[in-house]
């Protein structure tokens, strides 16, 4: 049998181990090929167009800045140039996504028990839940009923590049050096264990 100090010192460390777990999971995407699909898609992808034309993306997850996602995209456009013998690559179009998604829970839907019959009811804008519904027969306006409403933002950004051979053109700003763009953005780089 064991002591309540010893119990108490269990319980502790397997709340502290699901903690732990759970902020293993908080993190933001690591640089990898992409997995998941719709919202739920993480990583990068490419599709050659031409022979020297790519269409390059990187998704993030909700933990991964727009900052983050914009950068991982341009070090998988360097890598791409790289792996087809390519020494730049122009960027001929670029645009970056933000999607957004609101649930709430418990979620909302039809009210049982009264037939789906018109009702009374209000909506007022109660921080932080934002929109919020009242109705004479759920109670109290200014209780909080137990809802959670989060939103969840994820980035996406998409470029379509172009690989040349030799020095990039001095003369073109939307020209990168592979190579350089790599050494530069590399250390910053987070690839997965």
């Amino acid at each position: 049998m064991l002591l309540p100090s010893a119990k108490r010192g269990l319980l502790l460390a397997a709340v502290a181990a699901a903690g732990l777990v759970t902020a293993g999971c908080a993190t933001e995407t690591a640089y990898r090929p992409a997995t998941g699909q719709g919202f739920y898609r993480a990583g990068y992808s490419d599709r050659q167009v031409e022979a020297n034309r790519f269409i390059v993306s990187f998704s993030g997850n909700s933990y991964t800045s727009r900052d983050t996602v914009e950068r991982y995209l341009l070090f998988r456009a360097a890598e791409l140039t790289v792996q087809n013998g390519g020494d730049y690559f122009v960027m001929v179009q670029r645009d970056t996504d933000k999607d957004t998604r609101t649930y709430s829970t418990p979620g909302f839907g039809p009210s049982f028990g009264f037939g789906g019959y018109w009702g009374p009811s209000w909506r007022y804008w109660g921080r932080p839940y934002g929109w919020r519904s009242w109705d004479p027969f759920w109670g109290d306006p200014f209780w909080d009923r137990g809802v959670d409403v989060r939103t969840v933002q994820r980035y996406e950004a998409t470029a379509e590049i172009i690989i040349g051979k030799g020095p990039k053109p001095a003369d073109n700003v939307r020209a990168f050096d592979a190579r350089d763009v790599m050494a530069r953005i590399g250390p910053s780089i987070v690839v997965p264990k």
